[in-house]
């Protein structure tokens, strides 16, 4: 199955989840300064695995940046992380 998520969509989609503009998030810019809180993150969790892309909230967590996110999100798509809990 062909996985379409981009870094752009990670970005709309956080930023539709903390009511911003996807212009006002920087790839490197702290995600939880800017209003992403744990149950936000969760939502969002859910939505990319809806969509086909299972993320661990662990490993998002540990570097709250789009730059970070989008990175375990590639290894995820790419087959390369287990995304089993």
């Amino acid at each position: 199955m062909k996985n379409d998520f981009t870094m752009e969509q990670m970005r709309h989609d956080i930023a539709t989840m903390i009511y911003v503009d996807p212009d006002e998030i920087g790839d490197e810019d702290n995600l939880m300064d800017l209003g992403l809180d744990s149950m936000r993150a969760m939502n969002l969790l859910l939505l990319w695995q809806e969509r086909g892309t299972v993320l661990q909230f662990s490993e998002l967590a540990a570097a709250p940046t789009l730059t970070s996110w989008w990175g375990v999100a590639k290894r995820t798509i790419n087959g390369t992380v287990d995304t089993n809990p």
